[in-house]
């Protein structure tokens, strides 16, 4: 008896499922910097600056912080992704929620922003219920994108097999840990050129129905 094959869309948040870049990051930042700066003692051009490096040394600032200064993380979390205008702020696709309904299959959240903060979004996305699951940095103990700890917690508690899966991101480097794992992967770029161990790119998440027909 042939078993039958279930696709996974494993969908990143910021800047995939919506774009953060405009409203949301800068407010984030800039409540990152202002809790170094209460908690650290450092002025602001300091802060941010340590920010910004711990950023792009282990892809995100709390784990420098824990690593380094032993800050609490949900403390942290909860203080810097408080976002009150959330649903005025977010910046969606229109019609993104009918492109979501049309793919077939299981559909999961990856992120590495908290899980109170990525829900809060997914609400006023007015997609939450078409996700199963919504796996934040909590759920990764910390070790967040591209570290594939995470993407192994993810696979074990959903019970999914990495070739059944396609994940959909606007960072490469999670991309690559992806292909590396097995998934079929989805750069959301403008760019032209696509490295090897990306398999399609799409402007925007409204082509992303006509790639379901091309995946494995």
């Amino acid at each position: 008896m042939r078993l039958k094959f279930t696709r996974v869309w494993v969908f990143d948040l910021d800047n995939t499922l919506h774009n953060a870049s405009p409203r949301i990051f800068p407010q984030i930042n800039r409540a990152m910097t202002s809790y170094l700066q209460a908690h650290l003692g450092l002025d602001e051009a300091a802060a941010g600056a340590l920010r910004r490096h711990y950023w792009q040394r282990y892809g995100a600032t709390i784990i420098g912080l824990m690593r380094h200064h032993a800050v609490d993380p949900q403390h942290f979390l909860r203080s810097t992704h408080h976002v009150p205008e959330l649903g005025k702020m977010v910046v969606r696709e229109p019609g993104l929620r009918a492109v979501l309904r049309q793919l077939r299959g299981r559909k999961l959240v990856f992120s590495n922003s908290p899980v109170h903060y990525s829900l809060a979004v997914l609400d006023a996305l007015g997609i939450a219920d078409l996700f199963e699951d919504v796996f934040s940095i909590e759920h990764t103990d910390y070790r967040p994108k591209p570290d594939r700890y995470g993407f192994l917690k993810l696979f074990r508690k959903n019970r999914v097999r990495p070739r059944s899966c396609v994940m959909i991101e606007d960072s490469l480097a999670n991309l690559k840990m992806a292909k590396k794992l097995g998934m079929s992967t989805v750069w959301v770029t403008r760019a032209t050129g696509i490295p090897d161990y990306v398999d399609f790119s799409i402007r925007n998440l409204l082509q992303l129905p006509r790639l379901a027909w091309h995946l494995r």
